[in-house]
């Protein structure tokens, strides 16, 4: 590995998030930028991307798929039969 992580955030799913994957593995599903940020730290990724709350729109290891860091689209409702995803803490 070159020692550079690319964290990818893959496109607007219609029930809402995206996938955000690095180095080929699925972080997790985030809701905002808050819960990119947050699976990165969690990933212990943050001291090699640089990403943050704060910038996490203009980072430039994150490559946004499908709409950029402004993409967040509103799920469609909970799932059949099930409840409604809660946020990361």
């Amino acid at each position: 590995m070159s020692g550079l992580v690319q964290v990818v955030e893959c496109p607007p799913s219609p029930s809402g998030g995206r996938r955000v994957r690095a180095d080929g593995e699925i972080l997790g599903l985030a809701r905002s930028a808050r819960d990119v940020a947050e699976l990165v730290r969690r990933a212990g990724m943050t001291g090699v991307t640089g990403v943050t709350e704060a910038n996490v729109g203009e980072a430039g290891a994150v490559e946004w798929r499908g709409g950029g860091a402004e993409a967040w689209p509103a799920p469609e409702g909970p799932p059949e039969g099930g409840e409604a995803h809660s946020p990361l803490p």
